[in-house]
């Protein structure tokens, strides 16, 4: 899966935006919250998506595609793992991941900020 297609899936979910509120970094929205992140366009392709409520729980990708999937940086204690798109995790897997990250984050929405 391409870093494009994948931007292209996230932002087809109700209420997504595009936002790029570090630099070259590029994170998908809903209401106020992210629920992907996408990294710089020229970097290694990755997405950050929140794969369970805690690292017990997240820390099963990293079993299932060792060396594909890590905690990601400053937010992997809550649950968000790096994965990469251009390796070994099947792209039904991928977009399973930012599904289930966009429903973590939208349940957790204020009434007022949902689509």
């Amino acid at each position: 899966m391409t870093r494009e297609e994948l931007l292209a899936y996230c932002l087809a979910k109700p209420g997504a935006w595009l936002d790029r509120p570090w630099e070259a970094d590029e994170v998908v929205k809903v209401g106020s919250r992210i629920f992907a992140f996408l990294g710089a366009p020229d970097g290694e392709p990755r997405v950050w998506a929140k794969c369970g409520p805690d690292r017990v729980v997240a820390d099963e990708w990293l079993h299932r595609f060792p060396g594909e999937a890590s905690a990601a940086p400053y937010l992997g204690r809550y649950g968000w793992n790096a994965l990469r798109l251009d390796g070994a995790i099947p792209d039904e897997d991928l977009l399973d991941a930012v599904d289930g990250s966009y429903d973590a984050v939208l349940a957790r929405l204020p009434r007022r900020e949902r689509p």
